[in-house]
């Protein structure tokens, strides 16, 4: 069961990703936002970039940020293959990899096949297949963010450098739960197994 309980993980992570975002693009028009208090809210945005919004310009930087998530996914992949078949690491530490790599599969599923899928969001619900075809090519769909947790709000005091009197939110990105999933795995490793990747 021990070898088997990533691949599980994996598994669960990417259902519950892929469900909620194929709701989301299938149900509501971009910028919908439902709230269930002032510091959670459900917002449908995308994202054509990386974490935060990082993007290279145009389709060719589409599609090199692309190609890097796949670079990148297949070396964890392979990693994880091999510490797996190995049973030579603490099972925490195997455990936190396969959030990383599922939360990395989760949002290239976006990017790879969601605008072969989907048609745009832009005043409109999306549609599943739509006869004109999806709103992008292989690797140059977006990515669905939909959770947003503004937990404070307010004002930077006036003596605070660069930004004094600025308006500011925290915290502001919007995410889903393949970027959840990548920061609770990077976090476990670094608290709890940094020997393991220093070694």
């Amino acid at each position: 069961m021990k070898k088997y309980l990533p691949l599980l993980v994996i598994i669960f992570i990417l259902i519950i990703d892929q469900a909620i975002k194929i709701y989301i693009k299938s149900n509501w028009v971009l910028g919908q936002e439902y709230r269930f208090a002032d510091w959670f809210v459900i917002h449908f945005t995308e994202n054509n970039g990386m974490a935060y919004g990082i993007e290279l310009g145009g389709s060719w930087g589409k599609l090199v940020l692309s190609l890097f998530r796949v670079v990148a996914i297949s070396a964890i992949g392979v990693y994880l293959y091999k510490i797996v078949k190995s049973d030579d690491k603490p099972l925490g530490y195997t455990i936190s990899v396969a959030l990383v790599f599922a939360g990395a599969m989760g949002n290239i599923l976006d990017s790879a096949f969601f605008g072969l899928l989907f048609s745009e969001s832009y005043y409109q619900v999306a549609q599943f297949m739509p006869d004109a075809g999806g709103y992008a090519g292989f690797l140059h769909g977006k990515v669905v963010d939909m959770l947003y947790f503004p937990l404070i709000e307010g004002h930077f005091p006036e003596w605070f450098p660069f930004w004094a009197n600025d308006h500011f939110i925290f915290f502001r990105p919007v995410f889903n739960i393949a970027d959840s999933s990548i920061s609770v795995g990077i976090s476990l490793v670094v608290l709890f197994y940094r020997s393991i990747i220093l070694k």
